[in-house]
């Protein structure tokens, strides 16, 4: 089966209800801003979901959502990757 087959069975059997789409016993939210580039999210309706996790709002609300596959946790805006200054000071007086 390829990817793109793989997307369009990976919301099969979802219905579009008056609350939001309906997909196996929950409602599902459209996917937000943050979502773009995701290879989780699949349109639907014209509307992109992530059958991942039904509310993605609250997925990036905390930091990083753990299921993008576009971003990564630990790296800030400029490419770096943030370092926790405690852990710094012991690696560098066991002289790593």
């Amino acid at each position: 089966m390829s990817k793109k087959n793989a997307k369009i069975h990976a919301l099969d059997g979802a219905e579009m209800t008056a609350e939001g789409l309906s997909f196996k016993g929950s409602i599902l939210e459209p996917v937000v801003e943050q979502c773009d580039g995701c290879e989780r999210a699949i349109e639907f309706d014209s509307k992109k979901y992530c059958p991942s996790y039904a509310q993605p709002a609250k997925k990036w609300s905390h930091g990083v959502c753990n299921f993008a596959t576009h971003a990564r946790a630990g790296v800030d805006k400029e490419g770096k990757v943030k370092v926790n200054p405690l852990k710094a000071s012991k690696r560098a007086a066991r002289g790593r």
